[in-house]
């Protein structure tokens, strides 16, 4: 499926330029193997309204956007995908603003309703823990106060950084981490690490 996902927007916009290309793509990808009814297992299948699947079985309605964070959405398909692939390309992030100019959506809180739900997929929530040598160090982020200096000013954020020796690395902003001991960083770290 890797190979069948679009690299330039020339290649996206050839691929997804009606619903119906973005919900055979969708179909491939949540039923590689044919369809499979989630209550009963059955692999018929009727084509319903508004591209809804009614199981031949059982009866009961699906679509390619259950169970995901499509679900729900009064967007059309089209608009998700596109919103997937130009926050995929992005080399240095992706704003809410920047995805609204970009796939013209009329409100602000759209587009970062849609950004914060693809955000959040995006995270894996039994990702691995940092093993081996890890080094753990901390920071404070929020520039210059005048007539403050070091740790006293309320309005730096405390940010712990640990990483692998040869690994990914993980962000965090501890609430009154101690300098003495980085503990925010121990859900990240697996026990025997050094």
């Amino acid at each position: 499926m890797i190979e069948d996902y679009p690299r330039t927007l020339l290649e996206l916009e050839r691929q997804f330029a009606t619903e119906e290309q973005c919900r055979a793509y969708r179909t491939r990808l949540r039923w590689p193997h044919g369809f499979v009814c989630p209550r009963c297992g059955g692999q018929k299948v009727w084509l319903a309204r508004r591209g809804r699947l009614l199981c031949a079985v059982c009866h009961h309605p699906t679509t390619v956007t259950a169970g995901t964070v499509l679900q729900d959405s009064h967007l059309p398909l089209r608009l998700w995908l596109r919103a997937i692939w130009y926050l995929t390309s992005q080399k240095n992030g992706t704003s809410a603003l920047g995805l609204q100019r970009i796939l013209g959506l009329g409100s602000y809180q759209t587009a970062w309703t849609l950004l914060h739900k693809l955000r959040r997929a995006m995270v894996r929530p039994g990702r691995d823990r940092l093993s081996g040598r890890v080094e753990v160090d901390e920071t404070q982020v929020g520039g210059v106060t005048p007539g403050q200096k070091g740790r006293g000013s309320d309005s730096k954020t405390l940010v712990i950084i640990a990483a692998e020796e040869f690994g990914p690395g993980i962000r965090s902003h501890p609430p009154g981490a101690d300098i003495g001991r980085l503990g925010g960083a121990a859900p990240w770290v697996c026990p025997r690490s050094r």
